[in-house]
């Protein structure tokens, strides 16, 4: 559902009432408890208290009790508008609705709604009645700075969810603890894939299996690239202020840049690969015969976040961007957009993800004039209407030099992550005064397109490990056989087999561990290992293997032969 549509919908108005509640059970249990703002949000509600007493599970569950009483006195929320005087008397114990009142503008309509004794500043929507809450839970408590402002208190937030029936309530909370088993930065130390150190908040450390999996990732993708007739190139990290001031980035983004100063001039650690990559196109002359020009990048890129915004590999300050710049002329744009959308949609294919397309017009804060800008935006729309692709508007939520498609994966468990992008550009060409001798033997400025497909490398393995909650398909998993003798005899049969997979190219390990058989297949399973090879005197004598997969359980006993063609088969096809 859309924000706007749901933020007209029953389930918007629900959820916001459940806040008041929500007040209304905080001010009974804790009379001297100061009320901030209690918004409805895409997933719940949560409400701003500043309250002596720690919101504890304990302290959550009796004011969820308390709430069920008001939810069945079925209390009137009734609506009433005063004047600022009236307003200020009203809410006179209320510090943050006084501060609140008070930068409100001064025609600015103060409306209240009441229920019971409880009253709250609020602009509603509402239910009619607290009988509606029915089905809610209190699902935690944090910290939250006053209008998120860290020079202001810091408040406690108590975070909620409300939903029309008890039915639909149970499966959100189903769902939730489903994406906790599935958390990435759960898997990430369970698997050994990578850690987060206080040393280096927002920058992961990459752990050996998890290099397997970013670099097994980035093989597929310098393997798709060079099908599709990209150049792989790599720009340095770091450069100087002038290229960033014309770039337009010193001007648009410099808050989120990691600055310094090398022999007295300013310089700026790369948030974004383009102007590298349209130094390396302006390093030469190009004719019309050399468009398009297709230049990919695997650029690390660092970005300044807030530290409260740090989340796994979801959230970072540096990240590997599997960027690629697209120069060509205005004939080809069609065209090249949908080179490039039939590419990620082959990738993402390959991972089992639907999702949607959103076009993200012209910000306030941007560059160049509004005709360029609707030549581009119109081009985009162009290309996915040529492929007869559904997407929604975005309106002005471009980048500051270009109209922009999003791509909203879908995971397993229904959640959307933006990863890949299209970003259509004709200002930094211009700002560069890139060239290309066209076909009239006159200088022509060509048209740029930004694109990634995963996005960030880091966060696409999160999401990854979410969806696949952390069993990897087997031309991905780190490792893909693990080999289990079961006595001293079959330890050398084994060492065989490791050497023979290995040598065609498959990641194995054996386990000699003097640990019961039991033991060392549930640990295997626990690491989502694919295949488990056990064998013993008997499979020695055979030649034979009893195989185990993660996805299908016991296999019975097969030849090397067949379980080694199913394997490379299964991991040349990606399957």
């Amino acid at each position: 559902m859309k924000m706007e549509d749901y933020k007209n919908s029953e389930l918007y108005a629900l959820r916001h009432t459940a806040s008041h509640v929500l007040a209304q059970a905080v001010k009974r249990l804790y009379p001297s408890a100061k009320l901030a703002i209690g918004p409805a949000i895409d997933n719940g509600f949560y409400y701003d208290i500043d309250c002596e007493v720690p919101f504890t599970p304990e302290v959550l569950e009796k004011l969820e009790a308390e709430m069920a009483k008001i939810v069945k006195e079925n209390l009137k929320l009734e609506r009433s508008v005063l004047s600022r005087e009236d307003a200020l008397e009203l809410m006179k114990d209320e510090p943050y609705k006084i501060e609140l009142i008070n930068d409100l503008p001064e025609d600015a309509e103060l409306s209240f709604y009441r229920q019971g004794e409880f009253v709250d500043l609020c602009a509603g929507p509402h239910v009619n009645y607290t009988k509606k809450v029915k089905a809610f839970k209190l699902t935690s408590s944090t910290g939250a700075y006053w209008r998120g402002d860290s020079n202001n208190k810091m408040l406690q937030r108590i975070y909620g969810t409300a939903f029309a029936s008890k039915d639909e309530l149970n499966a959100y909370l189903e769902a939730v603890e489903e994406a906790k088993k599935r958390d990435h930065r759960k898997l990430g130390k369970e698997l050994g894939l990578f850690m987060m150190m206080d040393e280096g908040p927002g920058f992961p450390f990459f752990l050996p299996k998890g290099m397997i999996v970013k670099n097994t990732l980035i093989d597929y993708w310098r393997e798709i690239h060079t099908k599709a007739g990209y150049k792989e190139i790599s720009t340095p990290m770091m450069l100087n202020r002038d290229l960033w001031e014309r770039s337009g980035h010193w001007g648009h983004y410099k808050n989120n840049m990691y600055t310094t100063v090398i022999d007295e001039t300013d310089f700026a650690i790369k948030p974004m690969n383009c102007p590298g990559g349209i130094l390396v196109y302006k390093s030469e002359m190009h004719s019309y015969r050399d468009l398009p020009l297709r230049m990919g990048e695997l650029g690390l890129v660092h970005r300044h976040e807030l530290s409260g915004a740090l989340h796994g590999l979801m959230r970072v300050r540096c990240f590997t961007q599997d960027d690629a710049h697209i120069f060509m002329t205005k004939e080809q744009i069609r065209d090249e957009i949908k080179g490039v959308v039939s590419l990620i949609d082959e990738v993402y294919s390959l991972f089992g993800f639907k999702y949607t397309i959103e076009l993200s017009t012209m910000p306030e804060d941007h560059m160049g004039d509004d005709a360029d800008w609707e030549m581009a935006t119109n081009a985009l729309k162009g290309a996915l209407e040529d492929l007869g692709r559904d997407y929604k508007i975005n309106e002005g939520d471009g980048a500051f030099y270009g109209p922009k498609i999003d791509f909203h994966l879908e995971d397993c468990l229904g959640r959307t992550w933006q990863c890949g992008t299209i970003q259509l550009d004709f200002q930094l060409p211009e700002r560069f005064e890139l060239e290309y001798t066209g076909a009239d033997g006159e200088k022509h400025r060509p048209v740029m397109i930004h694109r990634v497909v995963l996005g960030s490398i880091e966060r696409f393995i999160g999401v990854l490990i979410e969806h696949y909650a952390g069993a990897f398909p087997l031309w991905l998993a780190p490792v893909q056989v693990v080999v289990l003798p079961i006595t001293d005899r079959a330890k050398e049969y084994a060492a065989g087999i490791e050497a023979k997979l290995k040598a065609a190219g498959v990641r194995t390990e054996v386990d000699n561990r003097n640990e019961k058989i039991g033991y060392k297949i549930r640990e295997h399973e626990l690491k989502k290992v694919p295949y488990m090879f056990v064998v013993g005197d008997k499979e020695v004598e055979n030649g034979t293997i009893s195989i185990r997969s993660w996805k299908d359980g016991d296999m019975g006993v097969k030849t090397y032969d067949e379980i080694s063609a199913k394997i490379l088969d299964d991991i040349k096809n990606r399957a």
